[in-house]
């Protein structure tokens, strides 16, 4: 269809945005195409479009064009010194982030900037695409063309022709430009960076696992399969509780843990519905293993730079939502040294040139791939952040085809700890259940610098309008199982030492009272939301009616199972109600001990700092 539009002249007109509602000339730098107008308020491309699927002629004569361009290049220097002058000149699209949603937020938006801004510090021409006017990149002044356009292939194609660039960078705007590259490619344009096969394969969770078969490198037990009856013929081989992981989505869109057969029946359909045509994978799911983020910088295959940053949070918690630590500071030296061994080899698999993120598990020493996204992360700010080098930069410079040099990062030099942490909207969300699974659903993050980990913990729970509760006030315990209080035991003792008044549910009293002789007041589960009586045998009030009436001031609410239930529950009840009421919520484990552990070392009274004293800016 396209080529039959072009074929009978019908393509669209560029036209500029009257930001001087007509009293003056406007020559502000906002693009978008439309096929109501006869000509175009900004010109052309100088150069034909470039299309990679054009045959390449090797064949010189001396009337070709290519012998008398290589006559009149006096070296292969000269010769690669022009072609970069036109790359210049034909400019580079970056595609943005679009609008902004639960998994493609500011992040990205700062990621294509900073590609952007490189384009033009190198003498490029950037032409960015994009149409959220909330994001930076849509600023008349951060690139040389802004279209405020769909990011269809269609529109993306019209821009790429008509301004004859260079090439399409995608892999700065989150997972819908990277989702484009194939399109593209198919079409002919240039992606810039690592190639559109390539990123399909690590796209695609069947090929990137056959991938990971073929290297040696270990991953859960994993299988495609064709039908429902084969998946819970291969769940019940490697044992509940199972992975269903679609491929090309983003935040973990469909992703769920299932728990039993019926869990994974119901989850195979969401799956296949978001997932269209591409292979949705079950895998074995680890139960407490350690999450790790690798993030990097490759330039044919080879790893420029990388951070490996932990989660504070078991795995199942996805990685937008949970509290990443960076550097990473307690783990193994074998396990990094595995991690980076694998991160090279996936990078020399794949022929990396650009941004790139590995997710890895960890059990001890036993390391095991979970995916690899071809692609910025939403870590990438984090990162450049914290070691005060912008990866985007250097990915920038390596897919434009120039020299590039590894930042010189020591982690021995860094006497400083960067912990970020997820920001919810449950509050504006009415009855959404405020815990974590591994579908992303925060809708921010911040992230705070510290002398050591706890102090950048509890800074960065404070920046995300976290409240502390007050001396003296009352902390509701409600913990699913003894291998959870067990571990949350110190930390329960110690909560009763700063003073503050403990109260739980009846099996979590229970076990606090004989096992650790805690005085702790019983209260009941509520069976529904209006549930405010108190328990006529016992006479203990309603867990609704302490956090009702404001005795409550903090819910540590741990539950138990690695995925949400859709029946209502008293822990959903009880997590709703510290929502509505503003009692804050701990919904994790080892957030809720190293809250505790900060409130113990009396963090909660920090002197705050700014970044030029951490990144030590007054000795240079």
């Amino acid at each position: 269809m396209r080529a039959i539009r072009k074929s009978l002249g019908v393509k669209p007109c560029v036209k500029q945005i009257d930001t001087l509602a007509a009293e003056f000339p406007a020559n502000t730098n906002y693009l978008y195409m439309t096929y109501s107008g006869d000509h175009d308020d900004v010109s052309e491309g100088l150069y034909s479009p470039i299309n990679d699927n054009d045959p390449v002629d090797d064949g010189m004569t001396p009337n070709s064009k290519a012998f008398k361009s290589r006559i009149r290049s006096s070296s292969i220097s000269d010769k690669r010194h022009s072609e970069l002058s036109e790359k210049k000149e034909r400019g580079v699209v970056v595609l943005g982030c679009g609008a902004y949603c639960i998994g493609s937020s500011v992040e990205f938006d700062w990621c294509a900037v900073s590609a952007a801004r490189q384009l033009r510090k190198d003498g490029f021409k950037s032409i960015i695409i994009n149409y959220n006017p909330e994001t930076v990149s849509t600023d008349y002044d951060e690139s040389d063309r802004l279209y405020f356009e769909e990011m269809s292939l269609e529109r993306v194609l019209d821009i790429y022709e008509r301004e004859s660039a260079a090439g399409v960078i995608v892999s700065v705007g989150g997972q819908i430009p990277n989702n484009l590259a194939g399109p593209l490619a198919a079409t002919g344009a240039h992606i810039m960076g690592t190639a559109a096969r390539d990123i399909e394969r690590a796209e695609d969770r069947r090929q990137f696992s056959d991938m990971l078969d073929d290297l040696g490198l270990k991953q859960p037990a994993w299988s495609v399969l064709s039908s429902k009856d084969e998946a819970v013929e291969f769940s019940n081989n490697v044992g509940f509780p199972v992975l269903v992981r679609p491929s090309f989505v983003l935040s973990g869109a469909a992703m769920r843990v299932a728990e039993d057969e019926g869990q994974l029946r119901n989850f195979l359909d969401l799956a296949s519905d978001v997932a269209d045509d591409k292979p949705v994978v079950v895998t074995k799911f680890i139960l407490g293993a350690k999450e790790i983020e690798f993030d990097g910088v490759a330039s044919d295959g080879k790893i420029l730079n990388y951070a490996i940053g932990e989660h504070l949070e078991n795995a199942g918690v996805h990685s937008g939502d949970a509290t990443v630590i960076l550097p990473a500071q307690k783990l193994y030296v074998g396990t990094i040294r595995q991690i980076k061994k694998y991160a090279q080899s996936i990078a020399r698999a794949l022929r990396i040139t650009g941004p790139f993120n590995i997710q890895f598990m960890a059990t001890g020493n036993d390391v095991l791939v979970i995916e690899c996204n071809l692609r910025a992360s939403r870590t990438f700010p984090f990162v450049s952040k914290t070691f005060h080098a912008n990866f985007i930069s250097l990915a920038t410079r390596a897919m434009c085809g120039l020299s590039v040099t590894p930042y010189n990062i020591n982690l021995l030099d860094i006497d400083f700890v960067c912990v970020k942490a997820p920001m919810f909207s449950f509050t504006r969300l009415r009855g959404a259940d405020p815990t974590l699974g591994v579908e992303m659903a925060s809708t921010g993050e911040v992230a705070c610098f510290g002398d050591d980990a706890q102090e950048a913990f509890l800074q960065a729970l404070l920046a995300t309008g976290f409240k502390l509760p007050r001396a003296n006030a009352s902390v509701l315990l409600s913990i699913a199982s003894d291998p959870f209080r067990r571990e949350f035991g110190e930390s329960a003792v110690i909560l009763t030492k700063l003073g503050f008044k403990l109260c739980g549910t009846p099996g979590t009293v229970k076990y606090f009272k004989e096992n650790y002789q805690l005085d702790i007041k019983t209260v009941t589960k509520p069976v529904n939301a209006d549930d405010d009586d108190s328990c006529p045998e016992t006479g203990a009030p309603s867990a609704l009616t302490e956090i009702k009436e404001g005795d409550v001031e903090l819910v540590i609410n741990i539950s138990e199972g690695t995925t949400r239930k859709d029946e209502i529950s008293s822990g959903y009840l009880i997590r709703r109600a510290a929502v509505d009421f503003g009692a804050s919520l701990v919904t994790n484990l080892k957030c809720a001990v190293w809250l505790v552990k900060s409130l113990e070392r009396g963090f909660d009274s920090f002197k705050a700092k700014s970044v030029q004293e951490f990144y030590h800016l007054d000795k240079y």
